[in-house]
């Protein structure tokens, strides 16, 4: 089972209890695919970025979750049924088999040390040999 995060943006003008209700179904949608959540985050009213429409404002939401492809795909389409979510994005989360260990940069190979001092005394023989 992979590991995903949604995060929506919930409109202003809901009450504490009408956005509680949009989270509680939500989360019901993923306990009914057979998806565990795993953690959900409630941040509260808060200031956007930038204005989402006419709204400044906005109920902050993040649900994490493992199950399969067809959870973040039903949460999609019932986000773009409500009105009163403003923005939602799904993400996919590495988990540490899947992420890439960082490897070692190789040791650059020691100089043999015949092979140096043989190329240094070489000249020097020549320039005698011609003197």
């Amino acid at each position: 089972m992979k590991q995903y995060e949604t995060g929506f943006l919930l409109s202003p003008q809901l009450t504490e209890e009408e956005a509680e209700a949009v989270v509680q179904q939500m989360a019901e949608v993923i306990a009914h695919r057979q998806g565990t959540i795993v953690k959900v985050d409630k941040w509260g009213k808060r200031r956007t970025a930038y204005p989402l429409g006419k709204f400044h404002d906005a109920y902050y939401y993040f649900f994490h979750y493992e199950g399969g492809p067809d959870i973040p795909a039903e949460l999609a389409r019932r986000f773009r049924q409500l009105d009163t979510v403003l923005r939602y994005l799904t993400l996919t989360k590495e988990t540490q088999q899947n992420m890439r260990r960082k490897k070692k940069p190789h040791a650059k190979p020691k100089p043999v040390e015949g092979g140096e001092a043989a190329a240094a005394e070489a000249p020097a023989e020549t320039k005698k040999e011609e003197a």
